[in-house]
């Protein structure tokens, strides 16, 4: 986001108590969500800015500019969103799936995370399982603080609730997980149409993703204090790179 020779000297400059490195974190944080046309424009922007006070380009002026293209989020949506994607990042953490590079609840749009994965845990019964678990925290989060869930979890192809139902499904059809006829390689493109005529493997589906609500909740109830630490730090921030998360979820970690 910004020009090798001159402007990250200038932010460098501009946070004295932080690396370049940590303040480059904290800018691509905040960009979460943002399209490469948004960052290109808002990085424009901010030279213009510095340009007109003969001055190096600051990491304020990037952190206006990203904050200058979002309007600012409902107190009450605010939390909800914090709630939201600190379920995900403690059930994350806790099933040791990989890091989490950031989290972010600056947008109306809804909250953000970042995340990675351990590519040596993946492809097994039990990392299907885990990831199920992971992609229904942030609902078990929402029920479990709020008392009642949002539509935040479904509503969009990309959602929680999209993409854990596509994993079970194919945890039934694809993957050999199923208990109906597990050998047989049956892949769908529209798993809704498939469901509407076998109410029966809805029903498998469904009980998958029930028992990884519950397991979601039950990891975010033992480590509550942990959630609730993270729900507010983020709820203050807006915004946490990844040594931000990583702090508050190692220091809820069990004792060896």
């Amino acid at each position: 986001m910004t020009e090798p020779q001159n402007s990250v000297p200038a932010v460098a400059t501009a946070q004295p108590d932080h690396s370049v490195d940590e303040i480059l974190r904290r800018l691509a944080t905040r960009a979460m969500g943002l399209t490469g046309a948004d960052i290109e424009r808002i990085v424009r922007e901010a030279r213009l800015k510095a340009r007109r006070g003969k001055r190096a380009i600051r990491y304020e002026d990037i952190e206006d500019g990203i904050r200058g293209h979002r309007p600012p989020v409902p107190y009450n949506l605010r939390w909800r969103f914090a709630f939201h994607e600190a379920g995900h990042a403690v059930v994350h953490h806790a099933l040791d799936l990989g890091p989490v590079r950031g989290l972010n609840i600056d947008t109306a749009e809804g909250g953000y995370n970042l995340v990675g994965f351990h590519a040596w845990a993946t492809d097994t019964r039990d990392w299907y399982e885990n990831m199920l678990t992971m992609l229904m925290a942030g609902r078990a989060a929402e029920q479990l603080v709020l008392k009642r869930v949002s539509s935040g979890s479904g509503g969009s192809d990309d959602s929680d609730l999209a993409r854990a139902t596509r994993l079970a499904f194919d945890m039934e059809r694809t993957l050999g997980f199923g208990p109906e006829y597990p050998l047989i390689y049956r892949p769908h493109r529209y798993p809704g149409t498939v469901f509407d005529r076998d109410p029966e493997l809805a029903d498998r589906v469904h009980a998958r993703l029930e028992a990884a609500l519950d397991r979601a909740a039950t990891i975010l109830r033992r480590r509550r204090p942990t959630f609730h630490a993270l729900a507010k730090a983020l709820f203050d921030a807006q915004a946490m790179d990844e040594m931000a998360v990583l702090r508050i979820l190692t220091d809820g970690d069990p004792p060896p």
